[in-house]
């Protein structure tokens, strides 16, 4: 299987409003894949989508040719999710959210404890085990919303804005951390508004408006006219404002 992830003709209405407009992209297995967006573009729905965390009213969506509807268990097994908002229990432990996660997947008891050994370890949380998520600092927070989607070790990694809020030394090791799981052939799906963010991690960007994805190319492509991404991004907001068909 060389997809992670496929989407044909996806299209989600909310009441009148077309958020996401007949979406078609592939991730491929161990791909570092960046959605790029303005608010309101549908990349949280599209990502919602392809969770099962909402419907929509027609198209496709297969995860490792699981489809996300139909198969949905198999389909949700192989995803990790760190959402934009902190959905979380704000006076659990923070331990106990990632137990209670992989006893979900169905990990034994000594299997989730060496998995959250690790993850602590891995993300420098060891010292806020007992903590209630409540009362971390932001960008521990996103910390640990990064540990709970990659408590069952799941082959896809969706991250919907994981560095938002958080200051530039945790970027950069939130970064270095991510470029790590792809190096070990983790596929991630990544949105950001830090464009550099894009640029420094991803293989392959696209960039979406108004439910459209209006470009998509490896990195390298996008970059070769010497502009940066966010030259093209905002290229095409211009293009967008002005009416004008990409």
């Amino acid at each position: 299987m060389d997809n992670a992830i496929e989407v044909k003709n996806l299209v989600k209405r909310y009441g009148k409003k077309v958020a996401v407009n007949d979406l078609s992209f592939e991730i491929k297995k161990g791909e570092f894949f960046g959605f790029l967006g303005p608010n309101g573009a549908g990349k949280t729905t599209t990502i919602n989508s392809i969770t099962g965390i909402g419907s929509f009213q027609s198209g496709e969506i297969k995860v490792f040719g699981h489809d996300v509807v139909s198969d949905y268990q198999e389909a949700r097994k192989k995803i990790g999710l760190s959402s934009q908002e902190f959905n979380m229990d704000h006076f659990r432990k923070i331990y106990d959210v990632l137990d209670f996660v992989g006893g979900y997947f169905g990990m034994p008891k000594e299997k989730r404890k060496e998995r959250i050994e690790y993850l602590f370890e891995l993300l420098g949380l060891s010292e806020y085990a007992q903590k209630k998520f409540r009362e971390l600092s932001g960008g521990y927070k996103r910390r640990v919303m990064l540990a709970r989607a990659m408590m069952h070790d799941p082959e896809i990694l969706i991250l919907d804005e994981p560095t938002a809020g958080v200051d530039i030394e945790l970027r950069y090791d939130l970064w270095r951390i991510l470029t790590d799981l792809s190096k070990q052939g983790k596929t991630i799906f990544l949105t950001t508004h830090y464009l550099e963010e894009a640029e420094k991690l991803c293989d392959r960007i696209a960039i979406m408006f108004n439910g459209k994805i209006v470009a998509l190319e490896t990195k390298d492509e996008l970059i070769k006219d010497g502009k940066s991404i966010e030259d093209h991004y905002l290229h095409y907001a211009e293009l967008e404002r002005n009416g004008v068909q990409a």
